[in-house]
């Protein structure tokens, strides 16, 4: 109808965008529910990563070209790595392979 759109008190429809998340930055990695969090991590050469395991089941950290490796972490166990160079580092929980996440390192 001609002249609604000046209707006062009438809503106008809003457009809406779904944007992508963006990677998540940061220095910490949950071990929740058999899954790592997040699974995608950036963050830059010289920093420190920990994971923690969250759940009460034991978890480890194996990097998949064998640049890191940690022990068996109970529950609330801990681990950390400094990443040293730039690049993409896959890694998997050695305990239970269907776990996997991966940290970019950007220079």
């Amino acid at each position: 109808m001609p002249g609604m759109a000046s209707m006062p008190g009438m809503p106008m429809p809003q457009a809406t965008t779904t944007a992508l998340a963006p990677p998540v930055a940061g220095t910490a990695v949950s071990i929740t529910n058999f899954a790592f969090a997040p699974a995608n991590l950036t963050v830059k050469v010289g920093e420190t990563v920990t994971w923690t395991n969250k759940d009460e089941e034991p978890h480890n950290v194996v990097a998949s070209d064998g640049s890191f490796r940690s022990p068996g972490m109970d529950a609330n166990g801990t681990y950390s790595y400094t990443f040293t160079k730039a690049g993409s580092f896959d890694y998997i929980c050695g305990i239970h392979p269907f776990m996997h996440g991966t940290v970019v390192v950007s220079a």
